[in-house]
Order: structure tokens, then C-alpha cells, then sequence
């Protein structure tokens, strides 16, 4: 093998690895590894063949580099169809398929070490490849010679994992009834080894490869799993324990005994901890423990099952070494099940000293922590802590329920408080009035989060919920001293540090923002939709547009289902493509969020983003989003020809007075009553809101406790020249969230 060649160069880069590995090996694993390993020996010759050299064969993946794209997909095309061949022959299932990707990029090697970007796209482009399938960037597709005798299938463009721009991707085939190309030496007049210019389409690979350089190395810790490198502290990862209970409702059990070592190990600072979601992703999968080792970039992995029965439970646990396999300990422990945080306790005492972590005695001191004598409470506890982190309104109502459940049957448990606390922020913060009235939800988190740190001052998820309550108050340094407890009570939790990114960025601090927020991603290698949707915030209040993107593309990705999550990242897309003036795509997001949200606009926008503490950072914002075609009132506002009432004109209109009519935009009628001190009582949905009015110049203003945090936002009122008493349409009055037609019956 060429292992030595190379140092720093651009090239064809293919990158192959056999779909569905696992399955084989599980089948037959001395067979597996035999029909895999002469798979790789005949595309090794064939590569050879096409004049490509080998960089790295290992286990199940495959990498080489070509000098010529053409070669490059003439060697995969021409194995594919001999693999094809060799595996009609097999008469079991047994079957080795090899998936491909070919990139244009750079190289490194350094100590018998391939890297570099271009592997790295390579491997992503495969990724995309479909079992005994071939894709290829757009890149290679135009440096293939005219005339060649492949079909060429266009995916798109693709957002790539550790990429800031999105890569156009080809499916690549052999033409029907066409021949693969034979091999030819390399023609040196073809491609010089020394020149002055490059050709246009390798200049522009060097140029997107180069970004793609930068980003990776700034990016990569943080923002990708499958390169991380374990950190100098001891790495841990706590895969998902096996429910061997036999009964489904007991999953939420198994879940809870992983989340709750991981929250425990969380709170260590000398031990870097894989967090939840991450974890979380290898549920109920077959997995290597080495594999793990290498894409979460951590040495340890715990595993382990639990098994509930009769008032007893059963818990197998292994502590493993992942760059060797070895086991550090095993252990099976039985208990009765009212001692279950003893027996967590002794799980982890087990690691710290299998690990040689000193522990500080306030980390001590939390560990021997019991958080509640009542298993009842614990088991609410633990459903509402499932269904915290969804963004769903449903599931944050079901968190909300369990979490008071949990406190009726211990009304001193400090971790179901904070739950609460924690729920109810996010929908504050979310504004999801129609499951907690702002004002309800904003009382109840500052009451129950005081009351966890009462109960317990170092509680993480207590601090961080009143961080998010400060930001949206304005209470931007109170805000940032207690996500910066949540970090120092959590180091390993990435919730902590992208609270704390995201306080950071509205307080107008996004360069000290995104290191933060780094390290969240570093924790949680595969973070979930709400952790993408704050990075791309962050980046975009950051001025790193692009990087905004791809992260806000990710998340999209992993919100479906989820509304609020989808509208969130349509919007901000908007406001990023507005930046880069990129007008066509913003535009089209814009339509997007306006499809399920019609009626959202800029007004308001501006006052559910009001907690930013410079005003330029507000006005940045609103400006991408008017640039992206944000209508500045909820559509359909407009009268032809109309001017708004006057200030005298709407004081004869408003002040004792009962409105009768619909909203335009939801389809439902309503009721306005208004007293002579401007006390108004607004009906709809079914629902009764209260608060006051008043007039600003030619302007109606409300504030509504329940609404849009509590904020007053303003509108106006027209004459409808079409409009009638009996139609209760003579008047159009146009707010932040819908258009009304009305008029006044008394």
C-alpha cells in the first residue's frame, strides 16, 4: 500500500464499505469476515488496475485515491458488476454488498494516519450510496470526459455531516447495453505534474474542499461524531440498559436507570460523559463497542440490562475498555427494588474506581444523594422527564402532568420540581399559550425552580430553567450566572452549555457563544432537533451564515412531527439565505413557515424576539426577515383604499363597548368586551383571555398576560367600505396574530 505517498494532496478519493456488515457477521461471523475480506482483495486488484493505489484496508471499509475521476469510476462500476456475479453464485443469504462514494479532496498522511477533508467527504458521500451502489459530487461528475458509458442520476444538493454547504451528490450506473471502460496509463500530457493554472473544475474543487478544510478543523470536535478523538479526562459512554422486564411499559424503566448513571457521572468533573440523546441512538441496536469507542470519541463504554419483577430487580452491568474490547468489570447486581439508588450508587462507585477519578467531596457528597424515599413519585418522575425535551405541546402538557404527580407523592422531591420548572420555561419561552398561559407558566417556573434549589442548591436542570426565565425578563447577568451554575453542577451535560450558548448570543455575546456551544456538541455528538435549531441561531447572531444552515437543514431533518420545531427552522433559514442575499431560498422558507402559519409576520416577531439585549441585534433580524418577503402584518390585513381610525375615532369605538365578528386568518369567531378604564375580555377558541387596553396615537394596543409573554403588542382598526352590522364586518382590526372583521352590537 501507498501509505507514504501522499502528504497534503488533492485528489480522487473513494471510500467503500460493505452495506449491512453487521447483519452478516450475525449470521455467520468466520464466514462473514472471509466473503468480506475476498470482496475487498478483488476491488483491491481492480483499483490497482485503474491505476489507483490503496491508502487504507481495515475490517469492512475500504479507501484509495485515484489520479483520474474516470478511473476511479470504472474500477467501482467494473467490481460492482463481478461482486454482483460472485454473489449470484452464493445459494445461502450470505451475501457481501459494497456501497461506494468518490470525492474530490485533500489527503493528509501523517504517521501512517490517512486524513483529511476529502476522506472525510468521500465517506459521507457513500453513506448515501445504496447497497452495491455508487455516488459521486458534483465535482467528479464535471471532470468526467464527455461520451462516458455511465447514467448519471442527480440527488440534489445534500447537507453533509461536518460540511457547512450543502454538496450536490450523483447516482452513478453503467449505461444499458454499454461497456465499462478498459484500463489506460495515465497520460502525462493529460494531467502535468507541474503547472502554473489548474484546470477551472479542479480550481473549483480546491476551493470548496478548502472550506470544507476550514470548517472541519474548526468544527470537528464539536460537531462531528465519527473523527472525535477521546479528550484527556476519562470518556464514558452509557449505552441504553435492555428492558428484560418482557413488558413494553417497563422501556420508560430501563430508559430511566441509563438517564439517571448518565446524570449521575454528568456531575463529575473529571469525566467527560457521552450525553443522553447520543447514547440513546444505539437503542436496541447490535453494535461493536470498538465502533462506539471511535465515533463518540470516548475509551469507556457501559452497558448493561435490568430486569423488574415482583418488587425485585435484576441489573447485569459491564464496564469496557473500547479501544481493546476488554472488559474492565462485570457485574450482576439483585435487590429489591426500593433499593434502586442504592444500587445505582454502587454502579457508579464501581466506575470511579475502575476509572482512578478522584472525586471532589461536594461531588460526593451529590452522589450519595437519595432524591426521593417515594417510588411512586420516582416512577412519574421518570415518565415526565421522557417527554421533557420534545418541543411537542402534547408531551410537554403529558411532563407537566407527570412531574405534579410526582410531587403529590413527595411534595420535598427538588429533581421533580425542576422538572417542572424546566417544562414550563420552555413553553414560555415557545409561547405555546393554548398548554400554559404565559403568565401561569411564568409564575409556576420561577415558583418551582426556587423551590428545587431550596430542596437542593446544586440541581443543573433548576439553574438552567432560570436562566431561560431571566433572558425572556431582561434579566440579562442574573440570566448568565445561573446557566454558568448549570454548567459547573453538570461539566458533562450538554443542555447546560447550549442554554448557556443561547443566553450568551441574546445578550449580545455570540463570539463567546459558539465555543460553548462547541462543547455541547461535543457531548452530544448526535444532538436532537432543538439543540440544531439553538446552533443555528447562535451562528446566525454570529454572522457565520452558511454554518447557520447546515445546521438549520439538520434540524429540519429531525423535526417531523414536531410544528413549532419546523417553523423555528424555516424562519431562521429565511433570515440566513437573506444574509447571504441569497433571495430565492429565502423566499421559499418563508413560504414554507407561512403554509402551516399564515398569519405570522414581523410584528410579531418583533415582540417574541424582544428580549435581545442590543436593539441592533433585534433590528438584524427583522431586517433579514422583511429582505426574505416576512409580511409585516398578518396576511390579508389590507383595506383598499382605507386609512387607520383615528385616535379619537377609536376611543368613540373602544371604550364600553362589546365587539361581535371572525378572524380571518383562524377561522373562528369571537368576542371583544372593553370597559370605560379599558379592562378588555377577549373570547375564542372556547377560551376567555383578560387584560387591558389602550390608545397609542392612531395605534390599539393590548396587553395580554396570558399572550406573547406578557408583552403588549399594537394594531390597527379600519372602516371595511364593504362591511355591514348584519354581516358584523364594518370594521377590520389588524393585530400581531390574526385580521378581525366586527362590529360594535352595544
Amino acid at each position: 500500500m501507498a501509505k507514504d505517498r501522499l502528504s497534503g494532496k488533492l485528489a480522487v478519493i473513494l471510500h467503500a464499505d460493505v452495506a449491512g456488515s453487521t447483519k452478516l457477521v450475525q449470521q455467520d461471523e468466520q464466514l462473514a469476515h472471509e466473503r468480506i475480506q475476498d470482496a475487498f482483495h478483488r476491488f483491491s486488484d481492480c483499483i490497482e488496475k485503474y491505476m489507483g493505489s490503496i491508502l487504507e484496508l481495515r475490517g469492512d471499509a475500504l479507501l484509495a485515491d485515484f489520479k483520474r475521476p474516470s478511473d476511479a469510476v470504472s474500477a467501482v462500476l467494473a467490481f460492482q458488476v463481478d461482486q454482483a456475479d460472485q454473489n449470484s453464485r452464493l445459494r445461502d443469504d450470505l451475501r457481501p454488498t459494497i456501497r461506494v462514494g468518490i470525492a474530490m479532496g485533500e489527503v493528509v498522511i501523517a504517521d501512517s494516519t490517512v486524513t483529511g477533508a476529502g476522506v472525510v467527504l468521500a465517506q459521507r458521500v457513500e453513506q448515501l450510496a445504496d447497497p452495491g451502489g455508487l455516488c459521486i459530487t458534483a465535482a467528479l461528475h464535471e471532470a468526467l470526459p464527455t461520451r462516458m458509458p455511465f447514467d448519471l442520476e442527480d440527488l440534489g444538493e445534500q447537507v453533509l455531516k461536518g460540511f457547512d454547504t450543502a454538496v450536490r451528490v450523483y447516482r452513478v450506473e453503467l449505461s444499458a447495453n454499454r461497456s465499462i471502460p478498459v484500463p489506460q496509463k495515465i497520460n502525462q500530457r493529460e494531467f502535468p505534474q507541474k503547472s502554473g493554472r489548474l484546470p477551472l473544475v479542479i480550481l473549483v474543487a480546491v476551493i470548496v474542499i478548502t472550506a470544507g478544510v476550514t470548517y472541519w478543523s474548526e468544527y470537528s470536535v464539536p460537531w462531528e461524531s465519527g473523527d472525535s478523538t477521546p479528550p484527556d479526562n476519562p470518556s464514558i459512554v452509557v449505552l441504553p440498559f435492555t428492558n428484560m422486564s418482557g413488558e413494553l411499559e417497563q422501556e420508560y424503566f430501563a430508559d430511566g436507570m441509563t438517564d439517571d448513571l448518565i446524570t449521575d457521572l454528568s456531575k463529575i468533573s473529571g469525566l467527560f460523559v457521552i450525553a443522553r440523546n447520543s447514547s440513546f441512538t444505539y437503542k436496541g441496536k447490535s453494535v461493536d463497542v470498538k465502533q462506539i469507542g471511535n465515533e463518540l470519541g470516548v475509551k469507556y463504554v457501559l452497558e448493561g440490562s435490568v430486569r423488574r419483577a415482583e418488587g425485585k430487580i435484576r441489573v447485569n452491568a459491564q464496564l469496557i475498555d473500547a479501544t481493546t474490547g476488554g472488559h474492565l468489570w462485570a457485574e450482576r447486581y439483585d435487590r429489591k427494588y426500593k433499593n434502586i439508588f442504592n444500587l445505582q450508587d454502587e454502579v457508579i462507585g464501581r466506575i470511579v474506581t475502575a476509572l482512578a477519578i478522584n472525586l471532589t467531596k461536594s461531588e460526593q457528597s451529590e452522589l450519595e444523594r437519595i432524591p426521593t424515599d417515594n417510588l411512586d413519585a420516582y416512577e412519574h418522575y421518570l415518565q415526565g422527564r421522557q417527554s421533557l425535551y420534545s418541543y411537542r405541546r402534547v408531551e410537554l402538557a403529558v411532563a407537566l402532568l407527570q412531574f405534579e404527580k410526582a410531587i403529590s407523592f413527595d411534595n420535598d422531591f427538588a429533581d421533580a420540581y425542576a422538572g417542572y420548572a424546566r417544562a414550563a420555561a420552555e413553553i414560555l419561552r415557545l409561547d405555546l399559550f393554548d398548554t400554559l398561559p404565559a403568565h401561569i407558566a411564568r409564575k409556576r417556573a420561577y415558583d418551582f425552580a426556587t423551590r428545587a434549589l431550596s430542596l437542593d442548591p446544586n440541581l443543573a436542570l433548576a439553574h438552567t430553567a432560570l436562566g431561560l426565565l431571566h433572558l425572556i425578563d431582561g434579566n440579562y447577568e442574573a440570566a448568565i450566572d445561573s446557566c454558568r451554575r448549570g454548567v459547573a453542577q453538570e461539566p458533562s451535560n450538554p443542555d447546560t452549555h447550549i442554554n448557556l450558548a443561547l443566553v450568551l448570543a441574546f445578550v449580545g455575546r455570540p463570539s463567546e457563544a459558539v465555543p460553548v456551544m462547541k462543547e455541547a456538541f461535543r457531548l452530544d455528538p448526535n444532538p436532537p432537533a432543538a439543540y440544531e435549531l439553538f446552533a443555528g441561531d447562535i451562528l446566525f447572531m454570529d454572522g457565520q451564515y452558511e454554518q447557520a444552515i447546515g445546521r438549520l437543514r439538520n434540524a429540519l431533518e429531525k423535526t417531523e412531527g414536531c410544528a413549532p420545531c419546523q417553523g423555528g427552522a424555516h424562519l431562521q433559514l429565511a433570515m440566513a439565505y437573506a444574509q447571504l442575499n441569497r433571495k430565492t431560498e429565502a423566499k421559499s422558507e418563508v413560504k414554507a413557515l407561512l403554509s402551516n402559519r399564515k398569519w405570522v409576520n414581523l410584528e410579531y416577531f418583533r415582540q417574541l424576539y424582544g428580549y435581545h439585549k442590543r436593539k441592533g441585534d433585534l433590528d438584524m433580524r427583522l431586517d433579514a426577515l422583511g429582505k426574505a418577503g416576512m409580511p409585516q402584518w398578518p396576511t390579508g390585513h389590507q383595506v383598499s383604499g382605507a386609512t387607520p381610525l383615528s385616535n379619537l375615532e377609536l376611543q368613540s369605538l373602544v371604550y364600553g363597548h362589546t365587539w361581535f365578528g371572525r378572524s380571518q386568518n383562524k377561522y373562528q369567531t369571537f368576542a371583544q368586551k372593553t370597559t370605560g378604564d379599558g379592562k378588555i375580555t377577549y373570547m375564542q377558541f372556547g377560551t376567555k383571555w383578560e387584560g387591558t387596553i389602550s390608545i397609542d396615537k392612531d395605534r390599539l394596543c393590548y396587553q395580554i398576560p396570558a399572550l406573547l409573554l406578557g408583552r403588549s403588542f399594537c394594531g390597527y382598526v379600519y372602516s371595511n367600505p364593504q362591511g355591514s352590522r348584519e354581516g358584523k364586518d364594518e370594521y377590520i382590526a389588524v393585530d400581531v396574530f390574526d385580521v378581525h372583521h366586527f362590529s360594535p352590537m352595544y
